[in-house]
């Protein structure tokens, strides 16, 4: 029996950049969190210890921030990019980039030209694998908490000697939405992509009477790749975030499925991936 190194790669994770463009005394903020993963020709340093081809973690880092201020306030899928391209093709051992980046929205405070406050609609995110030849780009959203008070079921599920559970014509639908879409291409007007497709996962929440999450996870993913053509796939993560009606009946109370108690776990989680039928292949672009 011999034993040989698999996959492997490195990288410089979460790096927090903030990055103020100043145009008079009005300001404009973008917060990044940055993470960097190489790989290629890298064997000799893990079987000999011989860094030859190792491209530093700190050095890395010092490219996110020095190309945040190069490049300025520019989408993040197109700075991933610059990031990806430039380690692999400026360092003959990298074969191979995957550069992630989570953009944390900032409102502006009123009428004030340098005043924020934290948004808490969601994180926008995005994944850009490059191979020397051809890249693939991922945008998304998650920590997107959304909920229904009404117009959601559950019923009609398998029963065996364990199940407890009561049915429910008439539920609170409340879940914390983590989704990527697949560009077809690694070009387009990043920004208004990702719009659009917010837009159509939160329209396809709130259209859909659901009978279950998986129903409602195939409308949403659905509603993004109708509303935006240059999107080929869309993988979705739902956590469902369970409230039970809760019991006030002991305090001589009715409870007409308004005072709920609000778990977090344990949850259902609820994954699945949506795609048209002539979608480009994947390459690398959900490892």
């Amino acid at each position: 029996m011999s034993i040989v190194l698999g996959d492997n790669r490195y990288g410089k994770c979460e790096n927090r950049i903030v990055r103020i463009t100043k145009q008079g005394p009005v300001h404009q903020i973008k917060d990044i969190t940055v993470s960097v993963a190489l790989s290629g020709d890298l064997d000799a340093t893990h079987l000999t210890g011989d860094n030859s081809g190792v491209l530093p973690t700190d050095t890395m880092k010092n490219t996110c921030f020095a190309f945040a201020q190069r490049h300025g306030a520019v989408e993040i899928e197109e700075y991933a990019l610059l990031l990806a391209r430039h380690f692999v093709d400026s360092q003959p051992s990298i074969g191979h980039a995957r550069v992630e980046v989570d953009e944390h929205a900032w409102d502006r405070i009123g009428q004030g030209p340098h005043s924020f406050v934290r948004t808490g609609g969601g994180t926008r995110t995005c994944t850009v694998h490059y191979d020397g030849t051809a890249a693939w780009v991922l945008s998304g959203v998650k920590d997107l908490t959304v909920l229904n008070s009404t117009d959601s079921e559950f019923w009609g599920y398998v029963k065996d000697e364990y199940t407890t559970l009561a049915e429910a014509h008439d539920r609170v639908l409340a879940t914390e939405i983590h989704a990527q879409w697949r560009h077809a291409a690694a070009s387009g007007d990043w920004g208004k992509s990702y719009e659009r497709a917010k837009t159509a996962l939160l329209e396809a929440f709130v259209r859909t009477h659901s009978r279950s999450l998986q129903q409602t996870l195939f409308e949403m993913g659905t509603r993004v790749l109708e509303e935006s053509p240059e999107l080929c796939e869309v993988r979705l993560k739902l956590p469902n975030k369970h409230h039970f009606r809760y019991d006030t009946a002991p305090f001589g109370l009715d409870n007409p499925n308004e005072t709920f108690l609000a778990a977090d776990r344990p949850y259902g989680l609820i994954e699945g991936d949506v795609r048209r039928d002539d979608a480009p292949a994947a390459g690398p672009a959900w490892t």
